[in-house]
C-alpha cells in the first residue's frame, strides 16, 4: 500500500480542509504558572472530532467482546452447536486479538495510524458478515477470528493515535475515552442482544466500522507519524489543522521535529532490542501495568459475574450483572475527568487499592458461606465486593495502563514495543478467563485472595516504578525517562 495514497484528501492539503471547524478558541495549560500562560488562538475541535472518529474503533472493540454473552442460547439452538463448539466461538476472539497485537505496531508504523484503523475496520466488517451469514460452526469461528484480529489492532492504534494528536493538557482525558467506549460498546451489545436476534446484533457491529471509515476521510494523520516518515509538509499542515489555523504551532512543531531528527541515525529496532538498558524502564512500565491489570482478575470477574453472584447465594445473577454493566460507564467518565487533574499515578494507586478491597470483600463472602457464618451477610458482601471492584477498576486500572502505554515509548520503538505490550495484555486476558472456573472449583476464597495479592502488588509497583506523565508532551516524557 502506498504511503502517499490518501494524503491529498486526508491530511488537509486543500485550503478548505486546512480550516478548523471552529476557530478562535483559547486554551492554556492549567498546570503552568500564571506568568507563563500563553493564549493560543487555536481550536481543539478537530482534536475532539478526530478522537471521536478513533474511538469508534474502541466502541467496535466493546461490541465484539460483548457479542457472545447474550447470544449463546440462540446461536446454539439455531445452528445446533454443542457447548464446546460455542466455547470455541466465544474464545477464538482472543486468539485473533493476539495475532492482531503481534502485527499492530508494524502495521501502524508502515501504513500510518489511520491506515491501521482502516485495516482493522475492514477485518471487523468481514468478520461480522461471516457471522451474519453463518450456517455452521466453521464460518462462525472464521468471523469471530477476523473480528478478534481487528480489535487486536484497534487496542494498540487507537490510544496511540489519540496520544499523538492531543495537546498535553487534554491527552489523558481524551485517551481515557478509549476505555469508556469499550465499556459502552460491550454494554450496548449486551442490552441489544436481549431484544434482537443474533444475526441482527451482528449487523449492528458494522455501524461503528462504517462511521470510522467515513470519518477517516475528514481527519488528519498523526503529525508525529508524518514527521517520522519524512513527510514534512504534511506534518506541518496536519499539526496546524489539529491546533487551528490561527494557532502558534512553531514551538510544538520544532520540539516534535527535533525529537524525530535525533532518532534518524538510530538502527531499526527489533523485538530483542527492547531489552537494552535504554528501553528497559518504559518496557517494564508498559508490560508491568498490563500484567497487573489482567492478573488482578478483571476478565474472570467480568466474564463470570453472574455465576459468581449465584455461587455466593443469589437465586439469580441478573440484578448484580445489570448493576455491574451500569456502574462502569459513569465511573469511567469520572476517571476521564480526573485523568488530567489528579494525574496517572494517584488514579492507578487509588484504583488498585479499590480492587484490592473488592476482592477481599468478595473472598470474605465465600469464606463465610463455607463456614456457615453470618449467612445473611454473604450475598451483600458478594455484590458489594464485585461492584466496588468494577468501580475501582473502571476509574484507573482499566483506562490508565493504555494511556501510559501510548506515552512512555519513543516513537521509533513504539510499534515493536506496543505490539509486545498489547500481546501481553491479550495473553493475560486469555489466561485469567481460562483459569477462573478452575480456580473457583479449587477455592472461591483462595481465588479472590490471589487476585487481591496482585492488586496490592500493583500499588507498590506504581509507587516505585511508574512515572507521572500528566501535563508533559511526549517529548518531555522521553527526556524525563531517559534522564
Amino acid at each position: 500500500m502506498a504511503i502517499d495514497e490518501y494524503k491529498d484528501v486526508e491530511n488537509g492539503l486543500g485550503d478548505e480542509l486546512k480550516k478548523p471547524f471552529i476557530q478562535q478558541t483559547k486554551y492554556v495549560d492549567s498546570e503552568e504558572d500564571d506568568a507563563d500562560k500563553t493564549n493560543k488562538n487555536g481550536s481543539i475541535w478537530m482534536v475532539l472530532f478526530s478522537t471521536f472518529v478513533a474511538v469508534c474503533g474502541s466502541f467496535e472493540f466493546g461490541s465484539c467482546v460483548g457479542y457472545s454473552s447474550p447470544t449463546q442460547s440462540a446461536i446454539r439452538e439455531d445452528l445446533n452447536l454443542t457447548l464446546s463448539q460455542y466455547s470455541m466461538f466465544g474464545s477464538i476472539i482472543t486468539i485473533g486479538a493476539m495475532f492482531g497485537a503481534i502485527t499492530s505496531g508494524r502495521i501502524a508504523d508502515l501504513i500510518g495510524r489511520k491506515g491501521a484503523m482502516r485495516m482493522s475496520a475492514i477485518f471487523c466488517i468481514m468478520g461480522w458478515l461471516a457471522v451474519y451469514f453463518s450456517m455452521g460452526a466453521w464460518s462462525l469461528d472464521v468471523g469471530r477470528f477476523f473480528t478478534g484480529y481487528g480489535i487486536g489492532i484497534f487496542s494498540y492504534v487507537v490510544p496511540v493515535f489519540i496520544a499523538e494528536i492531543a495537546p498535553k493538557n487534554l491527552r489523558g482525558g481524551l485517551a481515557t475515552l478509549n476505555q469508556l467506549m469499550i465499556v459502552c460498546g460491550a454494554s450496548i451489545a449486551y442490552v441489544l442482544g436481549t431484544v434482537v436476534t443474533w444475526r441482527t446484533l451482528a449487523l449492528t457491529g458494522l455501524l461503528p466500522c462504517l462511521v470510522l471509515l467515513l470519518g477517516l476521510f475528514f481527519i488528519p494523520e498523526s503529525p508525529r507519524w508524518l514527521a517520522k516518515v519524512g513527510r514534512k509538509k504534511e506534518f506541518e499542515l496536519a499539526l496546524r489543522k489539529l491546533r487551528g489555523e490561527n494557532a502558534d504551532v512553531s514551538q510544538e512543531s520544532a520540539e516534535i521535529q527535533a525529537s524525530i531528527d535525533s532518532l534518524q541515525d538510530l538502527p531499526k529496532v527489533r523485538m530483542m532490542d527492547l531489552f537494552d538498558a535504554k528501553y528497559m524502564r518504559p518496557l517494564i512500565v508498559g508490560v508491568g501495568l498490563m500484567v497487573f491489570q489482567q492478573f488482578g482478575g478483571i476478565n474472570g470477574i467480568g466474564f463470570y459475574s453472574s455465576e459468581t453472584f449465584v455461587a455466593a447465594g443469589f437465586s439469580s445473577g441478573k440484578i448484580g450483572t445489570i448493576a455491574f454493566a451500569i456502574i462502569q460507564v459513569p465511573v469511567t467518565v469520572l476517571g476521564a475527568i480526573l485523568m488530567d487533574k489528579s494525574g496517572r499515578r494517584p488514579l492507578l494507586m487509588v484504583s488498585a487499592a479499590g480492587t484490592f478491597l473488592g476482592c477481599i470483600l468478595t473472598g470474605a463472602s465465600f469464606f463465610l458461606k463455607g463456614q456457615a457464618l453470618f449467612l445473611e451477610w454473604v450475598p451483600i458482601l458478594a455484590v458489594s465486593g464485585i461492584l466496588v471492584y468494577i468501580a475501582a477498576f473502571s476509574i484507573g486500572m482499566g483506562p490508565v495502563p493504555w494511556v501510559i502505554m501510548s506515552e512512555v515509548f519513543p516513537i521509533h520503538v513504539k510499534g515493536v514495543a506496543g505490539s509486545m505490550v498489547v500481546l501481553v495484555n491479550w495473553l493475560g486476558a486469555w489466561a485469567i478467563s481460562y483459569t477462573f472456573n478452575f480456580l473457583m472449583s479449587w477455592s472461591s476464597t483462595g481465588t479472590f485472595t490471589i487476585y487481591a495479592g496482585f492488586c496490592a502488588a500493583t500499588v507498590l509497583f506504581v509507587a516505585r516504578i511508574v512515572p507521572e506523565t500528566k501535563g508533559k508532551t511526549l517529548e518531555e516524557i522521553q527526556a524525563s525517562i531517559n534522564s
